[in-house]
């Protein structure tokens, strides 16, 4: 695109010849839209628009809160909602999938960016002596449960020397050159003989897996260090930053990054090389296992594992040995899969991905028949409760997680000495957005002075009492074109932010 921000050296999408693209409204959106122009509603709707930072699904609050000194009792501010735009209060969704929300979901992205980066880099009270300890990029995979559909870089997807057909009379090579965005990616070459209820039950116990993985890796290493597992402390810390994705064929998979500090913690001096962490990773993610106990009478009890393809990869200043990949591209990389979500989208679900949320409905229900309250028929809803007894089945809860695919854990954790922490970044930005307005709103400058170390303190001692008063209103904008209008604002600041980073390279 050309325009005359661009001619000036600018943003293209800052020229007001470049409008936003809508898209397709539907007829309701675009009637919506001219009647924000009509009643000239609009720029109160650009306002709340750039609070809630053009989040698709705001919730409303309507209510009041006044601010009183703690010592005094005087009263220092009110704020009312009927002070708003539309009498109402817009807070952002906060949701991290970028299915549901892009600009909330780039957000958490951004954040997660800055916990990973500055556990490889230091900063914001990590002391930049970390850089010099040994950090591995790890990638745990779930194992085979049938034979699938995949891209091979162009060449074809399972090629076999003779023909053959599996015992529900499918082919069994497949000499098609699938792509990525292909939707036969990821798919069972025979849906009957792949193992989808397997599938969905080691989805359910992966966090599980996870958790055991972290307790050998630690005795492993307490082994190749020649201690016992009790005294590892003593001598080493083992942090790590770790983020869930899924793989097209529907099972998640595990990147980490696993950081070996000495006994004093984030940036001391490391007592082993990255080649002991490596045998201690490969050890611990061959040795971990869950026992799953059976659904119902009928079923038998599975050993779940993890795959046997086990990446581990030792970062070394500046790149990732044997890649041209950065330190900087793997913070990005395990930032980005942060927000992804499972792929299964509702409205035009993918046949195999359907099979596994078929499974999660199915495997819940028979683990809940019999319960005489009916709980088995209620199995993948949401708003329903179980009984007591319920309450307790090990698969009751697997069909109301059917829509992530059996997947119930956190997307993106980390140990808790690997860097900061979410709940810091967030306290650091609200303490900035406060007092950038006050600072415009007295008429002063920022005082930028130790910002950082500022805005990452500690709270201190309450001076002030906040106490308010807030009723839900409902989620989401109130008419459509406004949903169409921060959504495409969401794609221009994404662009805004590509191009800025682009001209940062």
């Amino acid at each position: 695109m050309s325009g005359r921000a661009e001619a000036a050296g600018g943003f293209w999408g800052h020229d007001p010849e470049v409008p936003l693209d809508l898209g397709a409204l539907s007829a309701e959106a675009f009637d919506s839209i001219t009647e924000r122009l009509a009643d000239k509603s609009m720029p109160a709707l650009a306002d709340t628009l750039a609070k809630v930072g053009n989040c698709s699904h705001p919730i409303r609050l309507r209510g009041s809160a006044d601010t009183f000194d703690a010592i005094t009792g005087e009263l220092v501010e009110s704020f009312s909602s009927q002070e708003q735009p539309f009498g109402l209060v817009f807070i952002p969704c906060g949701n991290r999938r970028e299915d549901v929300c892009p600009a909330c979901s780039r957000l958490y992205a951004r954040d997660t960016f800055e916990l990973i980066s500055t556990g490889l880099h230091g900063g914001k009270g990590v002391p930049e002596s970390v850089t010099s300890n040994p950090l591995l990029f790890v990638t745990l995979t779930a194992p085979s449960f049938g034979a699938v559909h995949s891209a091979r870089g162009g060449n074809p997807c399972r090629p076999r020397t003779k023909s053959g057909f599996c015992p529900h009379g499918q082919a069994s090579v497949c000499w098609a050159k699938h792509d990525n965005d292909d939707t036969d990616v990821g798919a069972p070459l025979c849906a009957d003989c792949y193992d989808s209820e397997t599938a969905a039950i080691w989805q359910w116990f992966a966090p599980e897996l996870w958790r055991r993985f972290t307790i050998a890796l630690r005795r492993e290493l307490a082994a190749e260090l020649h201690v016992p597992a009790t005294e590892l402390r003593t001598v080493a810390r083992l942090e790590y930053a770790k983020v869930a994705e899924f793989q097209a064929r529907g099972a998640a998979h595990f990147h980490a990054l696993i950081r070996l500090d000495g006994s004093d913690g984030q940036g001391s001096p490391a007592p082993a090389p990255a080649a002991v962490i490596e045998q201690a990773v490969r050890a611990a993610a061959a040795a971990v296992l869950v026992t799953a106990p059976p659904v119902d009478a009928d079923d038998t009890a599975r050993l779940l594992r993890f795959g046997s393809q086990v990446d581990v990869r030792t970062v070394r200043p500046g790149a990732i040995a044997g890649d041209e990949v950065t330190a900087e591209q793997v913070a990005a990389y395990l930032a980005k899969y942060a927000t992804k979500s499972a792929g299964f989208d509702p409205r035009q679900p993918r046949p195999h991905l359907l099979l596994l949320t078929r499974a999660c409905r199915m495997l819940a229900a028979r683990a809940l028949a019999g319960c005489e309250h009916g709980c088995a028929q209620t199995a993948d809803d949401h708003r329903g409760r179980l009984c007591d007894d319920c309450k307790n089945s090990t698969y009751g809860l697997l069909g109301r997680w059917s829509g992530m695919l059996g997947f119930r854990g956190h997307f993106s954790t980390k140990s808790r000495r690997y860097s900061v922490t979410l709940g810091r970044l967030r306290r650091a930005r609200r303490r900035f957005q406060q007092w950038s307005a006050n600072a415009a709103r007295n008429g002063s400058s920022l005082d930028t002075g130790d910002l950082e170390a500022r805005l990452m303190a500690d709270e201190g001692e309450e001076t002030t009492l906040v106490v308010g008063s807030w009723t839900y209103q409902g989620t989401g904008w109130l008419r459509d074109g406004d949903k169409a209008l921060a959504d495409a604002a969401a794609a221009r600041a994404r662009e805004y932010a590509q191009w800025k980073s682009g001209r940062a390279a």
